[in-house]
């Protein structure tokens, strides 16, 4: 699998990021053609427990039957019983290296927003980083400051082995700037959930 190829158009979502049935939202994405999706049930509104599991099961159906990558957000619980391709922490979370010893078989993905934080992670234990918010974001209560797209050219020559994708306000107009900073990948949340048109949304990015 080449996996900067997969991450090229990566949704992040969960039920509270969506105005209408995240189960449609998530069948139009596929269809207008993203390639991994990682399911992010945090925040206010957000499920809890069984119905986050079940919502899960949902969501890691469609992405199989679609050869969709099934990224979980954070919750290592998750991540057997929806048999996740793999888990995305932030720097806040479980230590990759831990993770890399509790599933040395499933991707770990990194966020990565400064110089220290590049510098005290263990890069050699994750599959790809996630380096942003590379522009102002509403979607993220706790967001750090917009980093711009020097940020992911900085990130991509330090470490240019590892897939890289830009987070953070990526919309349809700015994400191809996005890509020529060197990013393999743009991962969007509203710029998906909010479309009026998703597939074609997904499409220009």
């Amino acid at each position: 699998m080449d996996l900067s190829k997969k991450l090229r158009k990566y949704l992040i979502m969960g039920s509270q990021n969506c105005p209408r049935d995240p189960i449609e939202i998530l069948k139009e994405a596929i269809y207008g053609g993203i390639t991994a999706f990682q399911y992010r049930e945090k925040g206010p509104g957000s499920l809890e427990g069984e119905a986050k599991l079940e919502l899960g099961k949902k969501f890691r159906e469609l992405c199989r039957k679609y050869n969709v990558l099934f990224i979980v957000n954070d919750d290592s619980a998750l991540v057997e019983p929806l048999d996740a391709d793999g888990i995305h922490v932030g720097q806040d979370d479980v230590d990759v290296e831990e993770l890399r010893t509790l599933f040395p078989e499933k991707l770990i993905g990194l966020s990565i927003s400064n110089e220290e934080e590049l510098l005290g992670s263990s890069i050699e234990a994750v599959d790809y980083l996630g380096a942003g918010p590379v522009f102002d974001t509403s979607t993220k209560v706790d967001a750090k400051e917009a980093v711009g797209v020097g940020w992911i050219e900085r990130v991509k020559r330090l470490h240019p082995e590892v897939p890289l994708v830009g987070i953070g306000g990526i919309t349809v107009e700015n994400a191809s700037e996005v890509i020529e900073a060197g990013a393999d990948g743009v991962s969007v949340i509203s710029a998906i959930t909010d479309a009026e048109d998703v597939p074609k949304a997904v499409e220009k990015l």
